[in-house]
């Protein structure tokens, strides 16, 4: 049976795009999609890849707007409609490694009440610093917490989702790198992400 070339091109279009909508129904088609964090140390801005990894873009996208339901863990309670990321802090850095975020207790073992699976792009590679990845405790564990990395680390390519690049402000994220830490790699004065704000551009 012979199928059309524009038949063909139509119906992939179509498929295409109720995949990518229903993955990513947070994000607004044909632009470049940003989250630029507003911490105490400064701001720095990093390019989210929609298209690689879209289920995560998704997730983080969702949550920072607060369109993504969560679970509090110090409640209990469903919560929407509330920006996840502002107010938290970057609880572990580790100088010339990486700085992670994104744990609504701000002890590094809480999430948003729920995982999801990992996704790996050839594309994306841990492979220099200011790469944003999924932080998790093992294979499809990923629910709100994050690194950004300061230097190369290839050992956790296919361990850890990319999902975005520092593209603005590498200098803060270098200063916020090398802050005094304590215990556990937690730092020593709070560093609080005061906002993180999309930008569709």
């Amino acid at each position: 049976m012979k199928i059309s070339r524009r038949v063909l091109l139509t119906a992939v279009s179509a498929i295409f795009a109720s995949q990518v909508f229903s993955l990513s129904g947070a994000l607004a088609a044909g632009k470049g999609v940003y989250a630029k964090f507003v911490t105490t140390e400064g701001t720095f801005t990093a390019r989210l890849f929609d298209k690689q990894a879209p289920k995560t873009v998704a997730n983080f996208v969702g949550l920072a707007e607060g369109t993504k339901e969560w679970k509090n863990p110090k409640t209990g309670a469903t919560e929407k409609g509330k920006p996840f990321y502002n107010g938290l802090i970057f609880h572990r850095v580790i100088e010339g490694f990486m700085l992670q975020g994104g744990c609504p207790l701000g002890m590094g073992y809480g999430g948003p009440g729920y995982q999801f699976a990992d996704e790996f792009n050839p594309e994306l590679r841990h492979s220099k610093p200011g790469i944003l990845s999924m932080a998790n405790s093992g294979p499809n564990t990923n629910g709100s917490q994050f690194f950004v990395t300061l230097a190369p680390t290839p050992h956790l390519d296919n361990k850890h989702s990319v999902f975005g690049e520092v593209v603005e402000g590498m200098d803060v994220v270098k200063k916020i790198g090398s802050t005094r830490t304590g215990p556990n790699d937690r730092p020593v004065k709070p560093i609080v992400m005061k906002q993180v704000i999309i930008e569709r551009r």
